[in-house]
């Protein structure tokens, strides 16, 4: 487990399209999951301890945020040869059992997450109407591997501003989680 943190945040970047197979097997694009107010799009895993950690607080915020007019999406993208626990099995189990009101895509040729610079798991990214970045921080704190539950968390206060405002808050807390596995 190599611990890694995003980025600061590139206000204004472009998302980048993309065409993956869901868990539910069929081709998800960027206009598909494009929400009237804004669009999340989290890489993520099945096997990470961070995003396991934080799972449940992704699937409620989600909830939630849908009901404010912005999708989600998340992107697996981490090498399933040299960790099976990520494989498209696994995904699909994943997705069922965590009760995903999203598409859960897999990146097999890391395409997608190189053209996001994403980095960790997890790793997410917040888009205004246009599709301009305007979050790229953490859910919300963790201390020992263990949600810290004190009110709305970081990502979802941040993505009803961006639904309202169209910007999102200028100070971000990097979000931090397992790098992603990269191919050899």
């Amino acid at each position: 487990m190599s611990l890694t943190k995003t980025p600061i945040c590139d206000f204004g970047k472009k998302a980048e399209n993309f065409q993956l197979k869901s868990t539910e097997n069929k081709i998800v694009s960027l206009n598909d999951v494009k929400g009237k107010n804004g669009t999340l799009i989290m890489f993520i895993c099945n096997h990470c301890p961070y995003v396991k950690a934080v799972i449940e607080d992704i699937v409620n915020d989600c909830k939630i945020l849908e009901k404010e007019g912005i999708k989600s999406v998340a992107i697996m993208s981490n090498d399933t040869k040299n960790y099976p626990e990520d494989s498209y099995i696994n995904m699909i189990e994943f997705h069922k059992n965590n009760q995903f009101n999203f598409p859960y895509l897999i990146d097999e040729t890391q395409e997608i997450a190189k053209k996001y610079d994403a980095v960790c798991t997890p790793d997410f990214f917040g888009y205004n109407s246009n599709l301009w970045l305007q979050y790229r921080g953490r859910i919300r704190e963790l201390k020992d591997l263990k949600p810290i539950r004190s009110g709305e968390s970081d990502l979802l206060k941040a993505m009803k501003l961006i639904a309202q405002t169209g910007k999102g808050p200028e100070n971000q807390i990097p979000s931090m989680g397992c790098s992603i596995k990269w191919f050899k």
